[in-house]
């Protein structure tokens, strides 16, 4: 947690936790896509679920990984969506072409 984060969470009166969790914005999957979510930033990495129509996804952090051609164009980001979960943001409408979250630790 930066520090920054750290003093507005410290203010709010509720524990960071719950502060934390309600700061995670959803994103748009592209429409009529049932986007597959893998345990690593690649088309080489296992698929582990597909989402399904209509999801929405938090974007916990942001990593480099395969390229990938989608619904909103062509990039090389991968979103992690949950613990090992990963999905191509070629198929999340961020609004952005760029990162939209920290860098994940991998």
């Amino acid at each position: 947690m930066s520090v920054d984060r750290a003093e507005e969470t410290a203010g709010s009166g509720k524990p960071d936790a719950v502060v934390a969790e309600a700061s995670v914005r959803m994103y748009a999957v592209a429409p009529g896509v049932r986007v597959n979510v893998r345990n690593g930033p690649g088309t080489n990495y296992n698929i582990v679920r597909v989402l399904p129509l209509g999801a929405k996804v938090p974007i916990f952090c942001q990593t480099p990984g395969t390229r990938v051609s989608g619904y909103y164009g062509t990039s090389n980001i991968w979103d992690n969506i949950d613990n090992g979960e990963f999905v191509s943001d070629a198929y999340v409408n961020t609004g952005s072409d760029g990162y939209v979250a920290d860098r994940c630790a991998l």
